[in-house]
């Protein structure tokens, strides 16, 4: 979609700090994050829903693997994940450590290491 903010991040026209991508999805840190490490995981290919993607398992297995490497990045076993889909029409999962992590959650390039190290 010409106008899709997520879009524009698959195709690498707005910059983002990538935690995962494979050829069919891209995981990013969210701009306005919950907390340190806030990771947003989308299909590349433009999906309204992420109902409906073609390959939900594969989909929800990166969010399972992004999710396992948040615990041992932030030293917790408190992951939450979250989907709504109105914040942007294109398909992601937010998946985030809870709220009590300790860190600088605009530390974008730091904790997108930390996540990338523990993948």
């Amino acid at each position: 979609m010409e106008n899709c903010v997520f879009c524009k991040i698959v195709n690498k026209e707005i910059t983002a700090q990538i935690i995962y991508e494979d050829s069919d999805f891209l995981a990013f840190l969210d701009i306005n994050p919950q907390s340190p490490g806030h990771t947003q995981v989308i299909p590349k290919k433009h999906v309204r829903w992420v109902w409906d993607c073609e390959n939900a398992g594969s989909y929800f297995e990166i969010a399972k693997k992004i999710a396992l490497a948040q615990r041992k990045a932030f030293n917790t076993d408190f992951i939450l994940s979250k989907i709504v889909g109105d914040e942007v029409p294109h398909a992601h999962i937010w998946v985030f450590p809870n709220s009590e992590v300790k860190g600088d959650k605009k530390d974008f390039e730091g904790n997108a290491k930390k996540i990338r190290g523990n993948i």
